[in-house]
């Protein structure tokens, strides 16, 4: 129960979370990593190791990703702390994250730590960035209400029936874009 997991992901699921990385993307944050089934995908999928934010917040499983990936930044802190932790070790200094993926068990957290880490979540992404969620449940992990609030918009990725349990993929984007100023010329 500590990780929200009955066992580690499957090769299915990890392969349908890294399916809805952008194709152009170079800097990604994972969130909840547990032992590392995406971190292995994300690097194999061609993200270099310094440009990989892993935070773990299980002391055992952090120390067993930082000696597993000693290339990658693998802090052990909380996904409502993101963009302190991003800050504070230089990760965003010189570019916003192209996507951020979660192994958290977003169903299980009340609505106010939902809503801090999505918050998180969207001040280290690019406006065009995406956070890719799986869940065990059959919807959207965060409430429709949350997502309206935050002026988000989910879409489903996919489904998978060989994770044990099963699982599915949703993809959050931003539904409001920054106001757009007439210029005169």
């Amino acid at each position: 129960m500590r990780v929200a997991a009955l066992s580690p992901s499957g090769t299915q699921l990890a392969g349908l979370m890294m399916h809805e990385v952008p194709a152009h993307a170079q800097r990604v944050v994972e969130l909840g990593a547990g032992t590392g089934v995406f971190t292995r995908a994300l690097l194999a999928s061609g993200i270099a190791a310094d440009k990989l934010l892993v935070i773990e917040l299980n002391a055992e499983l952090h120390a067993y990703l930082h000696e597993q990936f000693p290339q990658v930044h693998v802090v052990c802190g909380n996904a409502c702390e993101l963009k302190a932790i991003a800050t504070g070790n230089g990760f965003i200094a010189t570019d916003l994250a192209d996507a951020v993926i979660s192994g958290l068990g977003l169903l299980s957290m009340p609505r106010s730590v939902q809503k801090s880490i999505a918050e998180s979540v969207f001040s280290v992404l690019k406006p065009e960035g995406c956070f890719i969620q799986f869940t065990y449940g059959p919807k959207s992990p965060l409430p429709q209400d949350l997502l309206d609030e935050l002026g988000l918009s989910v879409r489903r990725g996919g489904f998978t029936w060989r994770n044990v349990p099963p699982a599915s993929v949703f993809v959050y984007t931003r539904t409001r874009s920054e106001a757009i100023h007439a210029v005169r010329s």
